[in-house]
This record gives structure tokens, sequence and C-alpha cells, in this order.
């Protein structure tokens, strides 16, 4: 009898052992997810911060990068056409593959103002 407990305990383990990277993957998936979550959202109001510069008579670009965190400053992309503000921006990941692929963007019109081009 106390034979197979120690055999079961071994067992118990060794399979814990095995799924320990299982769920650290899990884990670096999870945080990746949030990340890019995070991301979007960074966009979306840098891209209305772009916008409401542009409607002020104002460039859109110092705009969007004073909306956004120090990190994220090599990671942006801000487009100006007309009043429309495009800020594409590349999530932190551990592979600059991934950032690439996982890249967020987000747009906001506003009018411009009567007498500026």
């Amino acid at each position: 009898m106390g034979r197979r407990a120690v055999s079961d305990r071994g067992q118990a383990s060794l399979e814990l052992l095995a799924g320990l990277p299982l769920l650290l993957l899990a884990a670096l998936g999870c945080l990746q997810l949030l990340a890019t979550g995070y991301s979007q959202t960074l966009a979306d109001g840098a891209a209305e911060a772009g916008a409401i510069a542009i409607a002020s008579g104002e460039s859109a670009e110092p705009a969007v990068e004073r909306a956004l965190p120090g990190w994220a400053s090599k990671r942006v992309a801000v487009g100006e056409e007309g009043g429309r503000v495009t800020v594409r921006l590349r999530p932190p990941a551990l592979f600059d593959g991934l950032g690439k692929a996982l890249e967020v963007s987000s747009t906001a019109w506003a009018r411009r103002p009567q007498g500026s081009s």
C-alpha cells in the first residue's frame, strides 16, 4: 500500500513539471492580448487628440505624440489627410514580428476651422 502512494506522488510531480511550460505559454498569450487591447485604447485616445488638434487649427502629429506614453513613441505612425487622423500603434511584444502582426489602428475625424487648409 505504501509503495503505491509513493509512485502516485512521483507521477503527479512529473505531470506538473510537464504542464508548467504550457501554463507559462498560456499566461504569456494572455499578457500579449492585454497589451494589444491596451494599445488599441491608447490609439483611440491619440487619434481623438489629433482630431481635436485639427479642429483647433493645429497639426495632429504633435498632439498624438503628447497623448501617448513614452514607450509608444517609436511604435506609432500618424497619418493625416484632410480632417482625418489615423494612428497605427504596434503593441509591446516578445518578438518584433508578433508586434507588427498585432498592430492596431484607430481613426478620428474633425472638421477643419474656416480659413485653414
